[in-house]
């Protein structure tokens, strides 16, 4: 199969509704789209991603009102969250009514839902009459893309179409949220920070972004977003300075015994916003260079930093264990 990079819209939506995969831009990172309500179309993103079946996927939707039918209820708190934060990076946990497929939800109860922000896939998404299953547009277990050059890279011949939609504003998935116990519980850390939901609450939500057995929804996942190079955090493991084979990614200082050809800055000015969107594209950069090893700084913990080293404790497990 050729792959295509393209920015005709009216392709992408030919082929959506043809029942084959799209990668399409968002405001978090680019995904490998499927109509959601067609099984052997979502099938094909499993397939193309070797992602375990069992790991659900998220319905992408052009309003809330276009989410209604496919859901059983939607619980006041979380309804108030939506009509804050979507469109844009917000996953909700709903029960899920008969209109959706088990493939989508790996046979729970749950779908995860939500109304991105960007422009070009909410032209694409008012005019189906179908949601978009769409995970991130990467080979399972590696990092998310954020440009349609990384899509290429790792989908080159497992799809017909990417769509140029620009390097994604966010840089970091969505938050994915629920309800437990009649209390808002974020099951992924994401773009929306846990400062973010606690304004908009009476409560710090409670993190249940683990699974010690099924896996709830998208994330959750002990090993992942890795790059092929061994990765490691600055400062927790033994490093050479002088071996010039070794990448380094700072957040906003350079290190004065690194050469500047071998590491990346992810934002001069410390701003965690910037630091969120260029993350990933750092990885997959540095990851191209086949250093020996690449070595990260932690980010500062709080608001998105948290979410970038959630990030990179599960990018760097399996190199860490």
């Amino acid at each position: 199969m050729k792959t295509i990079i393209g920015t005709t819209i009216q392709e992408a939506i030919h082929l959506l509704k043809s029942g084959e995969l799209v990668a399409i831009p968002t405001e978090t990172v680019y995904g490998l789209a499927a109509n959601g309500c067609n099984t052997a179309a979502v099938k094909k993103i499993y397939e193309a991603k070797n992602r375990p079946n069992s790991n659900p996927l998220i319905l992408h939707f052009a309003s809330i009102e276009k989410i209604n039918p496919y859901v059983l209820d939607f619980p006041q708190e979380l309804l108030n969250l939506a009509n804050k934060f979507w469109p844009g990076p917000l996953t909700i946990l709903l029960k899920k009514s008969e209109l959706v497929p088990n493939e989508i939800t790996a046979n729970q109860e749950l779908v995860a839902v939500r109304v991105p922000n960007h422009p070009m896939l909410n032209a694409i998404l008012r005019e189906l009459d179908f949601p978009l299953a769409a995970p991130s547009a990467n080979l399972y277990g590696m990092v998310s893309p954020t440009k349609a050059e990384h899509v290429m890279q790792d989908l080159n011949g497992k799809i017909p179409y990417i769509l140029d939609g620009g390097a994604c504003e966010n840089g970091l998935e969505s938050t994915i949220i629920g309800l437990h116990e009649k209390k808002v519980v974020v099951y992924r850390l994401g773009s929306i920070s846990l400062e973010d939901l606690t304004a908009e609450l009476s409560y710090t939500p409670e993190l249940k972004n683990t699974s010690e057995k099924q896996v709830i929804t998208s994330g959750m996942v002990e090993h992942h977003y890795a790059p092929k190079t061994p990765f490691f955090f600055f400062n927790e493991t033994s490093i050479d300075y002088s071996e010039k084979n070794n990448g380094f990614i700072f957040f906003k200082d350079k290190h004065p015994s690194i050469d500047d050809s071998n590491m990346i800055i992810l934002s001069k000015s410390g701003d965690l916003k910037e630091a969120a969107a260029n993350l990933y594209d750092a990885v997959i950069e540095m990851d191209k260079l086949e250093f020996t090893a690449l070595f990260i700084e932690r980010l500062p913990d709080f608001g998105l930093g948290k979410t970038m080293n959630d990030r990179l404790n599960r990018s760097t497990l399996k190199f860490r264990t």
